[in-house]
């Protein structure tokens, strides 16, 4: 058992998998998975092969997706109702659970968890990392097939992250619709591309249709703004890079920041941010230029300027993603 709290105790656990594993054969592992892991792999035929494939990805990967999904959950919870946690928490396709520690560090409580992916040895390992969070000690990792056939106890949370673009485009429709008749909320992360973030926009329709209402990014349940085509929304998390991530990358930062879209959408009575910043704020002389997509279904540029006083500093602070009133 370990006393540190998710974020902290992620890392080490992350670094233990790799315990025996020649540094060579490691980025090997991952430059290959890299290259097919997001192809279009039927939903029966795990990439993910053995022990050695999955520890190398978890090493590589669960940092990124940890960070993007505790983005996304931290947007949600400011728009959730005082004081609400998830009582329970199911996770679709989570793998070896990123999704699942990124809840715990959100709300740090225990809980019933339920983590379903095909992959046998994703899960297998999933649980061996779980012994380092005691938050997760009560969760369930489950082999099941995503996509029509799936099958989703009521549950207050569902996750569904980097899972959509893995699948047929009817299994996708299936299993946002089975997230959105079993959770009272659900939070949807894909990679922060024009294809992920299409994905997103595409189950954002379907949990609305469904009678969930937004929370978060958009400030609204209505369309979104965005032209098809002309740009896409996504976001950035900053990730500490492990010496596995420079081998693989080349490079010397000790960072890099992972691009994600998202979806929050739930039947609790949420309160969606005034506006959320939608791009990089662009600091100025004298000046904060903030892109934003407001609740009258619009993108806007306002400018925060020293006249502003307190608003300045605000905006001088503020980052990518952030609500803005």
């Amino acid at each position: 058992m370990n006393d540190l709290a998710p974020a902290e105790a992620l890392r080490p656990a992350l670094s233990g998998l790799l315990n025996g594993l020649p540094p060579k054969q490691a980025a090997q592992a991952v430059d290959r998975l890299i290259a097919n892991y997001r192809g279009r792999t039927p939903t029966d035929t795990p990439v993910l092969r053995d022990r050695s494939d999955v520890a190398a990805y978890a090493a590589y990967r669960m940092p990124a997706t940890f960070e993007a999904v505790r983005s996304a959950l931290d947007a949600f919870a400011a728009a959730a109702p005082e004081g609400w946690s998830p009582g329970s928490h199911v996770d679709i396709g989570g793998g070896t659970g990123a999704a699942t520690w990124a809840v715990s560090a959100t709300w740090p409580q225990e809980r019933p968890v339920t983590v379903l992916d095909w992959a046998e040895p994703a899960l297998a390992l999933g649980r061996e990392l779980a012994e380092s969070n005691p938050l997760l000690s009560a969760a369930r990792w489950q082999r099941a097939r995503i996509g029509a056939a799936l099958s989703i106890e009521s549950t207050d949370l569902v996750t569904i992250s980097y899972v959509l673009g893995e699948l047929t485009d009817d299994d996708r429709g299936s299993v946002v619709d089975a997230a959105a008749a079993a959770g009272q909320t659900v939070v949807i992360i894909e990679p922060g591309t024009p294809d992920g973030y299409a994905r997103v926009i595409e189950a954002r329709d379907r949990l609305i249709a469904a009678g969930l209402r937004i929370a978060a990014p958009c400030p609204h349940s209505a369309a979104c703004p965005i032209e098809p085509g002309k740009d896409w929304c996504h976001f950035a998390s900053r990730v500490s890079r492990s010496s596995l991530h420079r081998q693989v990358k080349g490079g010397s930062l000790a960072y890099e920041d992972e691009k994600f879209s998202y979806v929050a959408a739930t039947r609790l009575p949420a309160t969606p941010a005034p506006a959320r910043i939608v791009r990089r704020p662009q600091i100025r002389k004298g000046q904060v230029l903030l892109d934003l997509c407001v609740r009258d279904e619009a993108l806007t540029r306002t400018t925060v300027t020293k006249r502003h006083g307190a608003r300045y500093k605000e905006a001088r602070n503020a980052e990518w993603g952030d609500a803005w009133s």
